[in-house]
């Protein structure tokens, strides 16, 4: 909710994220919600909640109670929100063969452990699994008793460069210079992704392995300290198959120990789909349009739909960026993203908006426009020029790939709408 502060605005005094903006707990999530639909939106008398329902189609939902059927009206938008495809490990069995004699559970079944066991193997190497990791740290299992399956090494974002402004000054507000920097002085992807690690922009586990993953995964220094005690890390691939002796891998096996509990982290929580307009017609289709950054997309969106009427005009200013899967995907984003932002920078109603909301995190980076004109003309003309110049070297570095890579980037901002031969890449 952009109109809502989730949390009291505090930074956290204590743990592995003391000095950095509270993280929320499972419990204040759902509160918050539900005081959203209380305080806010119920009062309002615009709006009618029905929990309990489930919806078919063409706006027809029924109580799962008493089988009630009901049909929205005929100029109400259907605002879809399952596109991604949100999974989490408890919502289905893991893909691989679990022996009935073996123990496993999902990150949700911990807290209900009731008994310590000789070894906790963490399968998936995705922010879930970095969360079990730290919760089973957090709760002092020694890192000898804990086994990572981890079929592919990540690139981590450091959590404290993406704080507000006001909450870590001093690498929060050089954080957008030095990316445009390592941008502009790179000399091909490899050169960027090296470059954003020697400056702790981005994190890697082990020097020695590079990982060929990029999902967003946030992490504090602390937590990433933490990380680095775990030694029993297992690089063979996928799981296939678990057993009581044998836990058989693509690339290789293991025997695991006797009295071992087994902790799913391989849904796929965020996939990369082939997107779709976010509007069409009445229907809205929630997707990402910044890197990383779903819930401020949705906000923007609802900014789009209350303020534009043409259809064109909202998909214009809604392309979607897919959630990023591989390293070549950093850059790829980071140019979409750039160019979302050219296209917002240019409509007035948009950039106020921009200007004024909470979610907006690169928001409390920009300074605002000069009230002269004279003086505001030349502001938006120096950032638009300085945005155009850091496109321009991605799109020169994402054709500079190997083929098989540059030609997935080129397939992909084709549906994004551009070309990456094209001069006007805002054609």
């Amino acid at each position: 909710m952009n109109s809502r502060d989730l949390g009291q605005g505090h930074v956290d005094q204590v743990g592995w994220n003391k000095g950095l903006s509270e993280l929320a707990s499972r419990d204040e999530v759902c509160s918050y919600y539900d005081l959203v639909m209380r305080q806010t939106f119920l009062p309002s008398g615009r709006v009618k909640y029905y929990p309990k329902h489930e919806y078919s189609s063409n706006g027809v939902f029924k109580s799962i109670l008493t089988g009630k059927t009901y049909i929205a009206g005929s100029k109400t938008s259907i605002v879809d929100a399952t596109f991604m495809k949100v999974k989490v490990p408890s919502m289905s069995p893991p893909a691989y063969e679990v022996a009935s004699d073996v123990q496993l559970v999902t990150p949700n079944d911990l807290p209900s452990v009731q008994r310590q066991h000789e070894n906790y193997t963490v399968v998936g190497a995705g922010k879930t699994g970095i969360d079990a990791c730290l919760w089973l740290l957090g709760n002092g299992v020694d890192p000898a008793s804990i086994t990572w399956i981890m079929p592919r090494d990540s690139y981590y974002l450091e959590r404290s460069n993406l704080q507000p402004a006001s909450i870590v000054p001093g690498s929060s507000q050089n954080r957008p210079g030095v990316i445009n920097s390592s941008i502009m002085a790179a000399s091909s992807v490899d050169d960027l992704i090296d470059r954003l690690v020697g400056c702790q922009l981005l994190l890697r586990l082990d020097d020695e392995v590079r990982p060929t993953m990029f999902r967003c995964a946030t992490v504090s220094l602390p937590e990433f300290e933490q990380l680095k005690r775990i030694q029993s890390i297992v690089r063979q691939g996928r799981i296939i198959s678990v057993e009581k002796q044998k836990v058989t891998l693509q690339h290789g096996s293991f025997e695991p120990a006797q009295d071992t509990l087994f902790i799913d982290c391989t849904a796929d929580a965020l996939a990369k789909l082939t997107p779709i307009p976010v509007f069409q017609g009445k229907l809205i289709t929630l997707q990402s349009l910044r890197w990383c950054q779903q819930v401020f997309s949705a906000a923007f969106i609802a900014h789009v739909e209350a303020t534009y009427e043409d259809e064109t005009t909202k998909n214009e200013l809604t392309r979607v960026i897919p959630h990023p899967n591989e390293v070549f995907d950093l850059p790829l984003v980071l140019l979409q993203s750039n160019l979302n932002s050219l296209r917002w920078n240019s409509k007035p109603a948009t950039f106020k908006w921009l200007q004024n909301a909470r979610l907006d995190w690169s928001g409390s980076f920009t300074p605002p426009a000069p009230k002269d004109p004279a003086e505001a003309q030349a502001f938006f003309e120096g950032m638009r020029a300085q945005v155009m110049g850091l496109c321009t070297k991605l799109r020169d570095l994402l054709l500079a790939m190997r083929e098989e890579d540059s030609t997935r980037a080129k397939a992909q901002l084709e549906g994004f709408g551009i070309e990456l031969q094209d001069s006007d890449m805002l054609r």
